[in-house]
């Protein structure tokens, strides 16, 4: 599994997602609970429930049940943006307009 969350989860429903947990201190929700409070399908919210326990920001706690790691400071987790890196040779030289 990589550290990418998929594209149809933004950095802002990760921030939402994180934001529920610590505005509720000791919220444990199943993958189908969290499934209906956030309306993610089955597959992107098990994604992102993954991603939040490899980032340490959740734990399963008992099979099928996730919360926070802590009860303190929140580091919220951050996504990791691909870097692309141009062959300039590759690329034709552009005119200046103006």
């Amino acid at each position: 599994m990589s550290d990418a969350l998929p594209d149809v989860l933004s950095e802002q429903m990760l921030h939402r997602i994180c934001a529920e947990y610590v505005e509720m201190p000791g919220l444990r929700l199943s993958r189908k609970q969290a499934q209906r409070l956030w309306g993610l399908d089955e597959e992107a919210c098990g994604q992102i429930l993954d991603f939040l326990v490899k980032t340490g920001f959740l734990k399963l706690a008992a099979p099928d049940t996730y919360g926070r790691l802590t009860e303190g400071p929140v580091a919220f987790p951050r996504l990791r943006t691909a870097k692309a890196h141009m062959n300039r040779a590759a690329v034709p030289a552009m005119k200046q307009v103006g």
